[in-house]
């Protein structure tokens, strides 16, 4: 961890270019405090899983990004929510990071998620599948507090910057309980 200040890797598990996620993602870098930076990581061009590919060398987008996860101090995932679930989109993706086996960039990380929707619920059952394939890749989800966005529509503006003041409020809360998370997780693991 670098001295003074948190690294974040920030990515949504949307391709779409006005997604709400992604935009809750630029967000965060935006009302992250000054000892957290916020990368953003863009998931487009991460081929779907297959694993002749994987036999052939991993393509140049995963090594990419499994190189983000490693840099990174913590993650901060936001999420759509299809059907009751988080998007293939991202599912692919938390696939390719853990390949091959053996070699998963995310194993002891602290990982915030965070979603936005249109609906009333907020991405709550696509965040809770979510922690269910975190706990399988090792990391150290932050449990509190949530960041569900309801009626996505009304929080942000027409250019997808978050608005909403009170959504901006709580995304600053998740980023100082993620720093901190952070923190006692790196003191926990020195000598």
């Amino acid at each position: 961890m670098a001295k003074g200040w948190v690294r974040v890797l920030g990515f949504a598990g949307s391709l779409r270019r006005g997604s709400y996620n992604r935009a809750l993602v630029r967000a965060a870098a935006e009302v992250a405090p000054e000892d957290v930076r916020v990368e953003v990581f863009d998931l487009d061009g991460i081929p779907l899983y297959n694993m002749d590919v994987e036999q052939q060398g991993l393509p140049e987008a995963v090594v990419a990004f499994k190189r983000a996860i490693r840099e990174a101090d913590a993650v901060l995932i936001a999420t759509p929510e299809h059907n009751w679930s988080f998007p293939g989109v991202l599912k692919n993706a938390l696939d390719w990071a853990a390949r091959p086996s053996g070699d998963n960039p995310f194993r002891g990380k602290p990982v915030a998620v965070v979603g936005a929707t249109t609906g009333q619920w907020g991405t709550l059952r696509a965040q809770l599948h979510l922690r269910q394939v975190l706990a399988y890749l090792e990391t150290h989800p932050l449990s509190r507090p949530e960041v569900l966005v309801t009626h996505a529509r009304e929080k942000f503006d027409a250019e997808g910057r978050l608005a909403d003041e009170g959504t901006r409020t709580r995304l600053r809360e998740l980023l100082v309980a993620l720093r901190d998370w952070t923190y006692q997780l790196a003191r926990r693991e020195a000598p």
